[in-house]
C-alpha cells in the first residue's frame, strides 16, 4: 500500500481484507483518522483491525468518547460525533492519548475538529458508491 491510495469493497469480507492490509503499515504510536457519512464502516473497519490483535469486544465509543483496548499495541478509539466544543477533547486529555508511542489512536469524525489533529497521521476517507460498495481513500501525512 502506497499513499495515496484507494480500495474498494463489494463486502464486510473485503472491508476486512482493507482493514489487515493497513495494520500492517501502521504501528504503536500512529494515529489514524477516518472520516465518512454516518454508516459507511468507520467502526467496522476498527473493529476489524482490533479483532485482529485480540480484542473480541470492540465497539463505537459515541457515548463513551473513548474505548481503550489492551491489546498488542494498545488501541485507543474515539468518536468525536457528539463533542460540541474543542474543550471537552482538552478536559480528557486527549493529548495524552494522542502522544501515547504505546498505542494506536483510531479518530471517527476526526475532520469535526481539524485543529486539534496532529500533522502526522493517516487519513482514511470512507465513501459509500453504487450497490452497497465502499470506497476507501488512505492518505498520509508527516
Amino acid at each position: 500500500m502506497e499513499f495515496p491510495c484507494e480500495r474498494i469493497s463489494s463486502s464486510e469480507e473485503d472491508t476486512k481484507q482493507i482493514a489487515l492490509e493497513f495494520l500492517s503499515f501502521i504501528k504503536a504510536g500512529d494515529v489514524v483518522i477516518l472520516n465518512g457519512e454516518l454508516g459507511t464502516g468507520k467502526t467496522f473497519f476498527i473493529k476489524k483491525i482490533a479483532e485482529s490483535l485480540g480484542v473480541q469486544n470492540a465497539n463505537s465509543p459515541t457515548f463513551a468518547i473513548v474505548n481503550e483496548y489492551d491489546s498488542q499495541p494498545k488501541i485507543y478509539h474515539f468518536d468525536f460525533y457528539r463533542i460540541n466544543k474543542v474543550n471537552e477533547l482538552h478536559d480528557i486529555g486527549l493529548e495524552d492519548y494522542l502522544t501515547d508511542s504505546d498505542a494506536i489512536t483510531f479518530i471517527e469524525w476526526g475532520e469535526l475538529f481539524p485543529e486539534i489533529l496532529p500533522s502526522k497521521r493517516y487519513e482514511i476517507k470512507i465513501e459509500e458508491i453504487e450497490n452497497e460498495k465502499r470506497k476507501f481513500r488512505f492518505f498520509k501525512y508527516s
